[in-house]
């Protein structure tokens, strides 16, 4: 059984910064890929991070060099910098193990970036 969970969302004030976690079943050893997305009702849902056994990544154009990923156990983090109002949204991540086809998604955490 594969459960994925993010926490860490909040308010925080432009400039701050914010460490979201994506904690995934202990029997994940090494997932095949884990994503961060994003999404503000009435826009397209975001791709704002990936990784592949959290040794590479990359970054969607609006937060490279601002957001990065690091891993401790099952726990995968995305850390968030110098953050800006139009960060605001639902952050959400996303799990493909490597014994199975498919995705599985946690429920969410709120990001948002206000004086």
């Amino acid at each position: 059984q594969v459960q994925v969970e993010e926490s860490g969302g909040g308010l925080v004030q432009p400039g701050g910064s914010l460490r979201l976690s994506c904690t995934y079943s202990e029997s994940i050893f090494s997932f095949y890929a884990l994503n961060w997305w994003r999404q503000t009702p009435g826009n397209e849902r975001e791709l704002v991070a990936r990784t592949t056994t959290g040794t590479t990544s990359d970054y969607g154009a609006s937060v490279v060099g601002r957001f990065t990923i690091s891993r401790d156990g099952n726990t995968v983090y995305l850390h968030m910098s110098s953050l800006k109002p139009e960060d605001t949204a639902v952050y959400y991540c996303a799990l493909r193990p490597r014994s199975e086809d498919g995705w599985y998604w946690g429920q969410g955490t709120q990001v948002t970036v206000s004086s």
